[in-house]
């Protein structure tokens, strides 16, 4: 098209020169006709600087188009009649739709009025689908003036949008002075000029873009996808000193100090994961949308799960009752553990919900720590502490805390309790004829009988030498007296080795003696005690008020 159009340009101007100086309106319209395909032509080389990305160059192309002898005055206007390129409006917009600083704003501005925004030559010419034209007289002549619509079309769309059908006017004035004697000569070369700068314009521009910038942007994406897809140690070449070359030595800068960084973390990473999967103590924890992401080997061996179960289960079943391990994950002092038994074993348990700064929930984590051994050892130690080493009953140490317990809390519920005392009737005569070893025998023997005597709430103590004490909660006079009688018949029942052994007891109950401690009321068994010796042994004697024996 726009070899067209110089044809056709060169076609009229050549017959301007054939005809008479006294065709001046036919030299004028063919002026007119040229000065219409000039401003087309400098239209269509504007949009194409504009269109490559070269807003920055627009002011200097309109600049350069001024010092043409054939052009007197040219300007860019907006729509308002402002003349384009002197302020940062048009650049402000354009960052702002695009969201980046594509175009930097100028350091000085300048408010240019051209035309009134009211003015009929600006509406028309906004109006108008072709350029418009008018002539006006100056003091240097007669002056040829076109004003030709700037259209938005899509190739502007990316920067200016779609609001807007016509983005300003080109405003093109020449001089028609000597225009009788040298109109056509000058449109003519002014015409030809125009046309060899244009298309020298467009092909130079094109050839430059295609080479300085398409070419390395395409280069630069290719390399950096490469890098997007994981190569971190991949270098983009640095090939010049332009800004392509500052931009790639700067990203491969990044992206080695982004593979120093990864590099480090997967160090530490591999570190962690050492620490984690080798530890003893098992270790779960969730992501702040409370799903499992990690479960060690040591937490599958300690829960008798494996990961994917333990996973499925959610973080809540981990020991198999989510209502106590939601408890524990509330509870503020998280230096107390808490411990629960799963599959034979003890566990100790660690859980916490992990907070950022902020307040936002990291995850939680829960610490499990196998302490069977460490609890057998513990119930050892309690047994131990509480155990009479000889008969493997309860000893005096067990005898008094659980005694002053238990009348402290039927004291409370009034409810009855009763002791029972008893000690082996000749026992001296055990020690004395057949040894000591022979006497622990005998005291072994009726503490079996005694434990297998009594209920499974019962205690069973041994009070000290051969005196022992049956602790009954919750038991009336009479029924504790039948247990003492049932405990005296299976003892004179039982022979250690050939040996008859027999025992005398007393029986004391609460509420039924008015006694106000546990040692008043141990008294009073140990007073039926020793009624039942004098009534002559190997019988059961219930504490009374008045201490009278009970029928044996």
């Amino acid at each position: 098209m726009m070899v067209v159009g110089i044809a056709v340009s060169l076609c009229l101007i050549a017959s301007a020169f054939m005809y008479t100086q006294w065709q001046e309106r036919i030299v004028m319209a063919q002026n007119e006709q040229s000065m219409r395909k000039l401003t087309g032509s400098v239209i269509e080389g504007l949009r194409s600087v504009m269109l490559a990305g070269s807003a920055d160059m627009a002011r200097a192309y309109a600049d350069q188009l001024k010092t043409l002898p054939e052009v007197t005055d040219f300007r860019i206007l907006r729509v308002t009649g402002e003349e384009a390129f002197h302020d940062n409006t048009t650049i402000h917009e354009v960052n702002r739709r695009r969201g980046e600083e594509t175009f930097a704003p100028r350091d000085t501005e300048a408010r240019i009025d051209v035309l009134a925004k009211d003015s009929e030559l600006l509406r028309n010419a906004l109006a108008a689908s072709e350029p418009t034209f008018f002539y006006r007289d100056e003091d240097v002549g007669k002056m040829l003036t076109f004003l030709a619509p700037i259209q938005n079309q899509g190739g502007c769309y990316k920067c200016h949008g779609k609001a807007q059908a016509v983005r300003g006017v080109l405003m093109l004035s020449t001089s028609l002075a000597g225009a009788e004697l040298e109109l056509v000569r000058i449109r003519h070369n002014a015409l030809l000029v125009l046309g060899l700068a244009l298309m020298a314009s467009v092909l130079l521009t094109g050839y430059t873009m295609g080479r300085s910038v398409v070419g390395p942007i395409e280069i630069m994406v290719s390399e950096m996808a490469r890098v997007a897809d994981g190569d971190l140690e991949h270098q983009i070449p640095v090939a010049t000193q332009d800004e392509f070359g500052r931009m790639a030595a700067s990203f491969n800068r990044m992206t080695a100090e982004v593979n120093a960084i990864c590099s480090g973390l997967r160090q530490e990473q591999d570190k962690l994961k050492t620490i984690i999967f080798g530890a003893g103590e098992g270790i779960v924890a969730t992501d702040s949308e409370g799903a499992i992401v990690l479960v060690n080997p040591a937490a599958e061996r300690l829960l008798g799960k494996t990961a994917m179960e333990i996973v499925r289960g959610g973080f809540s079943n981990l020991t198999g009752d989510p209502v106590t391990l939601l408890q524990w994950l509330e509870e503020e002092d998280k230096s107390i553990s808490n411990t629960c038994e799963m599959g034979g074993r003890w566990l100790q348990v660690y859980i916490e919900t992990i907070y950022t700064v902020d307040g936002h929930v990291v995850g939680s984590a829960c610490l499990l720590r196998d302490i069977t051994e460490a609890k057998r050892l513990e119930d050892e130690l309690r047994r131990l502490s509480t155990s009479d080493a000889l008969t493997g009953i309860f000893n005096r140490r067990y005898l008094d805390a659980t005694l002053l317990k238990e009348f402290e809390r039927v004291k409370r519920t009034d409810g009855p309790l009763s002791v029972i005392l008893f000690d082996v009737d000749h026992f001296k005569k055990f020690n004395d004829t057949y040894g000591h070893d022979q006497g622990d025998r005998v005291l072994q023997a009726v503490a079996a009988t005694f434990r297998d005597a009594l209920r499974k709430y019962d205690s069973a103590c041994r009070y000290g030498g051969e005196e022992f004490v049956g602790i009954l909660p919750d038991t009336r006079a009479t029924d504790a007296y039948q247990v003492a009688e049932r405990l005296r018949k299976a003892v004179s029942a039982t022979t250690v080795n050939g040996l008859q052994v027999n025992i005398s007891l007393g029986v004391a109950t609460f509420p039924d003696l008015a006694v106000h401690s546990a040692a008043e009321l141990l008294e009073a068994a140990d007073t039926a005690l020793y009624r039942s010796k004098a009534n002559g042994r190997n019988c059961t004697t219930l504490a009374t008020h008045h201490a009278e024996p009970s029928p044996s």
